[in-house]
């Protein structure tokens, strides 16, 4: 029996902790802006959603050129500029004097988040053993997963004590961190393609390949934004705010418990005994959040997110990378990412106003009923294109 070849080289170490301050970075500043226009800038709520979502619309424009940038410029080359060009856009918060300001700033900002984070995801695919992508790229996943409770943690908790010019002040230097680690990346052999002039085509924006995984990925993200966008404001309804704190923990604490185990499963016996089960419990989760009326109930359920959600992004990343040529996983990634993003963007403002007309907790039934109907899709998806499950 052939041993098996190691995940946890120092190149994939240090992408992936390169990518989880990224990601840190990422949440606290989604977590504060709409408080530091409130409070600094003297803005409406209004102002403070349009701050958020303008780094999403930059980013998903760019996920759509992202691989043939990638491609031209190569892998390593983006990496080390789009690390440090996102490093430095995270000082340039402390300068900012008006609104106007703060959305070109944030605009850039999501060029080089869109950038880092594809060709973060394409290089850490490329950089594990094939047979192991399941499972490396599970292990990459937990970076960003963590992140997600990480990041509001430590902007909520430094907000009370310290100025947002300071705490603008220690994620750039968390940042920096983050740049040093990727300058110790071994990209491996870097594929340059060398083209003729020719027209642009579909091929230079997407992956056609990748399409069908990644749509099943904007419908996860679609309802996952009900959980990014709207759970806090359905825990206060319920009177549950300080219990609401700890969801995102409880969720990180039941995702690592079981990532370990599904990504081995994904690489030995194939996706759908991970994917199936995890769109159901996801689902089981937004329903148990419907019913939710104590704190124990909301923690339950957040497991329950936990186990479901957390193992979903990286399976279906992996599909994504692995339906394409070697050649073109950046185009992969970025192709995945621009309908994830989408599905986040597109369901933070549609579900909004589902919330406003039949309340909070009926959208998480609703949603809850949505994701059994997404599992129905991806078994449909996998039939009739036949993605490949390993290599």
């Amino acid at each position: 029996m052939a041993e098996k070849r190691p995940i946890w080289t120092k190149s994939f170490i240090n992408i992936s902790i390169s990518t989880f301050f990224i990601f840190v970075v990422f949440y606290a500043l989604m977590t504060l802006i709409p408080l530091y226009v409130l409070d600094d800038l003297k803005g409406t709520a209004a102002q403070g959603g349009i701050a958020v979502s303008v780094f999403l619309v930059s980013a998903i424009i760019i996920r759509f050129i992202a691989g043939m940038i990638l491609e031209k410029f190569g892998k390593r080359k983006i990496l080390v500029i789009s690390v440090l060009m996102f490093m430095i856009s995270t000082f340039f918060y402390v300068l900012i004097g008006d609104f106007e300001t703060l959305l070109a700033l944030r605009f850039f900002q999501g060029i080089w988040f869109s950038l880092v984070t594809t060709v973060g995801g394409a290089i850490a695919a490329e950089i594990v053993p094939p047979e192991r992508r399941g499972e490396g790229l599970g292990y990459y996943g937990i970076a960003m997963n963590l992140a997600v409770v990480v990041g509001p943690f430590i902007g909520l908790t430094l907000k009370p004590f310290l100025s947002y010019q300071l705490i603008f002040m220690i994620l750039g230097f968390i940042m920096i961190i983050g740049f040093f680690c990727v300058l110790s990346v071994d990209v491996g052999e870097d594929i340059r393609t060398k083209k003729e002039k020719r027209k642009l085509a579909i091929s230079d924006f997407i992956e056609k390949k990748s399409m069908p995984i990644a749509s099943v990925g904007f419908l996860v993200s679609f309802a996952y934004a009900g959980i990014i966008a709207f759970i806090s404001v359905y825990a206060e309804s319920l009177g549950l705010i300080k219990t609401a704190s700890f969801f995102f923990m409880v969720y990180a604490v039941a995702m690592l418990l079981v990532r370990p185990f599904t990504g081995r499963l994904f690489d030995s016996i194939g996706p759908n005994i991970v994917i199936i089960p995890s769109c159901i419990m996801f689902g089981i989760g937004l329903i148990s959040l419907s019913f939710t009326t104590s704190s124990w109930m909301l923690l339950f359920s957040g497991a329950l997110v936990g186990l479901g959600y957390g193992t979903l992004l990286p399976s279906f990343q992996t599909l994504a990378i692995q339906a394409a040529e070697k050649h073109r996983s950046g185009y992969a990634t970025g192709t995945f990412f621009a309908l994830y993003d989408s599905g986040l963007a597109i369901g933070s403002v549609s579900l909004g106003v589902i919330a406003g007309i039949a309340g909070y907790a009926n959208l998480y039934l609703l949603l809850g009923i949505f994701m059994f109907g997404v599992a129905a899709y991806y078994v449909w998806i996998m039939s009739k294109f036949r993605i490949p499950a390993n290599l």
